[in-house]
């Protein structure tokens, strides 16, 4: 079908002032509204302070076109003005470290189940609530500096959220041109020594000047490289599987007003499928509306389905009520006050996660605090294949003082007496899943199966540390507000008891009578 498009996303993340925002302004062809720090705040600072979103369009690849269902597309199209089009769209996310919750919310507009560590168990069994919306991550590197605080824990969040990287090496243009070269080799040697140990071992690597001579050079300064970087992201793009089926659920990220037309809010699809006319359930405020027109990048649409970045007009709704959320197919979505989480410990993070440590725990676009009580299989299940679409209640659990991995220190008990059965693992050997009950300390409204994110933000940001601390699949929500009383009497964990004494004295039996 001519005139056909295929949208991808695309997230462009790293450290502050690796020039992420130049990127996306050299690539995009057409902005949103909240693109290229158009914040008044973000102006007056100079950096990226919320996601900004924009796009660009390349022919649609002819080895793509052969993976399009026939009906969506002619298979004679040729290349003559409305063939169809691979849209790429570009999520510029903030840089800074004090805003790294910024990051992990925009993360999770793009993750479903298969993002997480076990994708290969999620991709054999199906299970998943949604196919994958994030098809590729650019990691942005300042060229003169390298890998840096923040680059790393974007990394992290992109090992969490998609399966495909391309790194950028920026600003070449600050490189001396006779050193140049030898300088690009150089830095590209130890980003793939960097990557060499994740699952992006072998990414692409490209150098490109997004903004020569800086923000305050004159426009006629050409960029360098963009051409190279949209072939490249071209070939490692393949078509995104999407599913229209399921209830409707978008993520919004920004919420304006337009006079005389109504309330406009922006955001991607997570699952599902919208059309014109269809009623909205703004779940955070129990307001349900009538969607009175929608937007894909300033062109108007009647449909929209999984995957798409998308604008849709309510009239009569006060924007200021509504800066970040979810919106929803009317009571299809619950608030929960706690929930039950297969988690898995980032591996960067330093020290333990321990029971009754609270923690920022990120679910869709909230993060509020949250106690943790980590709990594992009994040890003669620890190889059992893990299940990421459910909880069973039925079976019983091993309560541990801390989250089981190799090489960790005894777990602290509340006497102050270490536990070794209780925090570490047997012999070394640790359970291939592990699940926490996660307390929130104010409720939260989220999709069953999403991702969790728990992070220590209130870390030192100048320390050279990962704040980020595991990750995981809410399971099963928690709706009761006395779920202490209702529900977790069915959570069969356990303890381990031992008592120890000291021998004091040693007799010999009696000798037995003789009659």
């Amino acid at each position: 079908m001519a005139g056909q498009r295929v949208n991808v996303n695309v997230g462009v993340l790293g450290h502050i002032d690796s020039g992420k925002t130049a990127l996306a302004r050299a690539l995009s062809t057409t902005a949103s509204t909240a693109a290229f720090d158009k914040q008044p705040q973000s102006r007056e600072r100079g950096i990226t302070l919320d996601l900004g979103f924009s796009c660009f369009s390349v022919p649609l690849p002819a080895r793509l076109r052969s993976a399009l269902p026939a009906p969506r597309l002619a298979p004679d199209a040729g290349p003559e003005p409305g063939e169809p089009q691979l849209q790429f769209t570009l999520v510029d996310c903030p840089g800074h470290a004090s805003l790294i919750r910024t990051i992990i919310g925009g993360e999770h507009t793009f993750w479903h189940p298969c993002g997480s560590v076990s994708v290969d168990f999620c991709l054999r069994s199906g299970n998943c609530w949604g196919a994958q919306i994030i098809d590729l991550m650019m990691l942005v590197i300042d060229v003169t500096k390298g890998m840096q605080t923040q680059s790393a824990e974007c990394l992290v969040i992109g090992q969490i959220a998609c399966q495909k990287l391309v790194v950028v090496l920026n600003k070449i243009d600050l490189l001396a041109e006779g050193k140049r070269q030898a300088a690009i080799d150089k830095m590209t040697k130890k980003m793939q020594k960097t990557l060499e140990n994740t699952k992006f071992r072998g990414a692409p690597i490209i150098p490109v000047a997004a903004k020569p001579g800086g923000p305050e050079a004159p426009e006629t300064e050409a960029p360098q490289g963009i051409s190279e970087l949209i072939e490249l992201l071209t070939f490692q793009i393949s078509i995104p599987t999407r599913d229209s089926s399921g209830p409707f659920l978008m993520s919004v990220d920004h919420c304006f007003s337009i006079k005389g037309q109504g309330t406009v809010m922006t955001g991607t699809i997570l699952s599902g499928s919208i059309s014109l006319g269809d009623s909205v359930e703004i779940p955070a405020l129990k307001v349900v509306k009538k969607v009175k027109s929608m937007q894909m990048f300033h062109m108007p649409v009647t449909t929209a389905m999984q995957g798409d970045r998308l604008g849709i007009c309510v009239t009569q709704f006060d924007p200021k009520l509504l800066e970040r959320g979810l919106v929803c197919a009317p009571e299809s979505l619950r608030t929960i006050h706690a929930a039950l989480i297969s988690v898995e410990k980032i591996p960067y993070f330093r020290g333990p996660l321990q029971t009754k440590a609270k923690f920022h725990v990120t679910v869709g676009h909230e993060t509020v605090m949250g106690r943790l009580m980590f709990f594992s299989p009994a040890p003669d299940s620890f190889d059992h294949e893990p299940v990421l679409n459910a909880f069973d209640f039925s079976r019983e659990y091993l309560f541990q003082e801390q989250y089981l991995c190799k090489d960790l220190a005894p777990a602290a008990t509340d006497s102050g007496q270490t536990n070794e059965k209780a925090g570490q693992a047997t012999d070394g050997h640790c359970p291939r899943q592990q699940w926490a009950l996660v307390e929130f300390e104010k409720p939260v409204t989220c999709p069953q199966l999403c991702l969790v994110i728990g992070s220590r933000l209130d870390a030192d940001i100048h320390a050279n540390m990962c704040r980020l601390a595991f990750h995981g699949v809410l399971l099963h929500g928690l709706e009761d507000k006395n779920y202490a009383e209702s529900l977790l009497p069915r959570l069969r964990v356990y303890k381990l008891k031992t008592k120890h004494g000291l021998v004091e004295r040693v007799a010999s039996a009696p000798s037995p009578r003789r009659c």
